[in-house]
């Protein structure tokens, strides 16, 4: 009986880990790495053939991307899931699939110029049909035999729609032990979706930990309605966009539902009657599913309320399907909020919009979801002062803000209340699914002042859940560099430097008075860089 950890391990993205049990292996997520996580997303450290089965925590990529990997590479067994991670994975993964041959063919179309062999998506859209068809649903709170001496049920996570804890009871040799895979725990007292539902008994846990050493900084009774309509009411008033980059599946409906509640309310006076553009399909989509059959996943005064969608219509919204669509809101000279995928800007039209808003002083980006470190959100919430888009270097000018508190995780003492939720101690906690430093914070604050044995392993770590001992213990990974989208801006001061030689040589000849004060000038800021 054996615990293998393969993804998230002392990182936010990736999640991945792989059960043994009487030599059947069952793996919780298969997610893509993102970031300054991402490796290769295309190597896989197991071989998919040898997978029995998938159990699937929650539809975000970074828990479920690499799904259509594992099928294309050989897997066959059932992925299990809920009902409405089902659905959300049916139109996240097909997204996933698009963006993925579409970075392919634009590398291949800058690849073919320059002699370079053409490269293969990831997967494809066809991959994604297959992997649908290896989906098994149940709802929160069935007891289901995956295999033999291995039972699973799923609990309300309150992270997202359909996002759950996974409890997994494993029999081997006579004995029964029983682990608890966290997912993503949510934040509490969120719109929209229920909180976190506890568990109680566990003999070995393994917890996230995304916000494991701070909390939100909110209000006792936030009112994010008012936060947002602030914003929105300063960025319309200095005549520019309001650009969010946002999680098309979750974050942007709770956004709508905001938005909503401010055009009721009538809290924005710059003008009333302002604009809001959903430019993502994917979030089109995901708001069918959250105005769908929610039965058995929110109460039912939410459900009633959110019957037929009504919390995610108001007058000025506008949802685009199409890339022309989305094109045409940068020709646009009216102020407007435009919500867009993906989230932590690294794919996706957000970039597009980034493109042509963040060089302008009246325009507001404001970050509503996390953002991981190595992403282009993360660079721009640190302050950087140009990136690099679509070949382009682009100043950082617009306002640069963030809504404190609107988080679907849990931060540390939300996750020290699930935790806490354990009657007794369990034997041993396992931390990960956050950033290296965050781990080692949260692990010690569960060992120090929680009293329990937490341990953070490496990806590549394996651990005997008979024996409670490890059996390998994994060294860190150095973390390949993947292309930034971030100008490097010393490559750009060399390339200053060539011209500066190639204008030096051009003006060979030249007078020996213009020459001499050409000398001046150059030494002169010379002086001033070489103190």
């Amino acid at each position: 009986m054996k615990l293998t950890f393969f993804g998230a391990a002392k990182a936010v993205t990736g999640s991945c880990h792989c059960v043994e049990v009487n030599g059947r292996k069952v793996l919780v997520d298969c997610g893509l790495q993102q970031g300054r996580d991402e490796q290769d997303n295309r190597e896989l450290d197991f071989v998919p053939g040898y997978i029995d089965d998938v159990v699937v925590t929650h539809a975000h990529i970074d828990h479920s991307g690499r799904l259509p990997l594992l099928v294309k590479q050989g897997f066959s067994g059932n992925i299990y899931c809920t009902r409405l991670t089902a659905q959300l994975l049916s139109i996240m993964l097909r997204d996933s699939a698009q963006i993925q041959e579409n970075d392919a063919a634009y590398e291949n179309q800058k690849g073919k110029r320059a002699g370079r062999p053409p490269v293969e998506p990831l997967y494809t859209l066809e991959d994604v049909e297959k992997t649908l068809r290896h989906i098994v649903t149940c709802e929160y709170g069935w007891e289901l035999d995956i295999s033999d001496g291995i039972k699973i049920r799923f609990v309300d996570a309150g992270h997202l729609l359909g996002s759950a804890c996974v409890e997994m009871w494993l029999t081997e040799q006579g004995f029964t032990k029983k682990i608890v895979f966290s997912g993503d725990i949510g934040n509490r007292k969120q719109p929209i979706i229920r909180s976190p539902q506890p568990i109680t008994e566990a003999d070995y846990v393994v917890t996230e930990s995304t916000y494991g050493d701070r909390l939100h900084n909110v209000k006792e009774k936030p009112n994010y309605a008012d936060d947002l309509a602030r914003v929105i009411d300063e960025t319309l008033a200095k005549g520019g966009n309001l650009v969010i980059p946002s999680f098309a599946v979750g974050r942007t409906q709770e956004l709508l539902y905001f938005i909503r509640e401010i055009k009721e309310q009538g809290l924005v006076d710059a003008d009333p009657d302002f604009q809001v553009y959903v430019d993502s399909p994917l979030a089109g989509a995901a708001t069918e599913i959250f105005s769908g059959d929610l039965t058995g996943y929110l109460d039912e005064e939410a459900v009633e309320h959110l019957r037929g969608g009504a919390l995610f219509r108001f007058p000025g919204l506008n949802i685009t399907e199409s890339t022309g669509e989305s094109r045409e809101l940068n020709l646009d000279a009216r102020p407007k909020v435009i919500i867009s995928a993906s989230g932590m800007c690294e794919a996706g039209r957000i970039r597009h919009h980034l493109k042509h808003n963040l060089w302008r002083p009246e325009c507001t980006i404001l970050f509503v979801c996390y953002q991981a470190v190595g992403t282009l959100g993360r660079i721009l919430i640190e302050g950087i002062q140009e990136v690099r888009l679509f070949g382009e270097t682009i100043d950082v000018r617009a306002s640069i803000r963030t809504l404190a508190g609107l988080s679907g995780h849990a931060d540390k003492d939300g996750l020290l209340e699930w935790v806490e939720g354990f009657e007794e101690k369990p034997r041993r906690g396992f931390v990960g699914h956050g950033e290296d430093s965050v781990c080692k914070a949260f692990t010690e604050c569960l060992r120090m002042e929680h009293g329990i044995n937490a341990y953070a392993p490496y990806s590549g770590t394996e651990f005997n859940l008979l024996t409670n001992k490890l059996e390998y213990e994994a060294e860190p990974i150095p973390v390949k560099k993947k292309a930034r989208t971030v100008s490097d801006v010393f490559v750009r001061l060399m390339a200053a430097g060539q011209r500066l030689l190639a204008v030096i040589r051009k003006n060979e000849g030249g007078a020996n008075k213009d020459l001499a004060k050409f000398a001046d000038q150059i030494n002169s800021l010379c002086d001033k860089w070489d103190a």
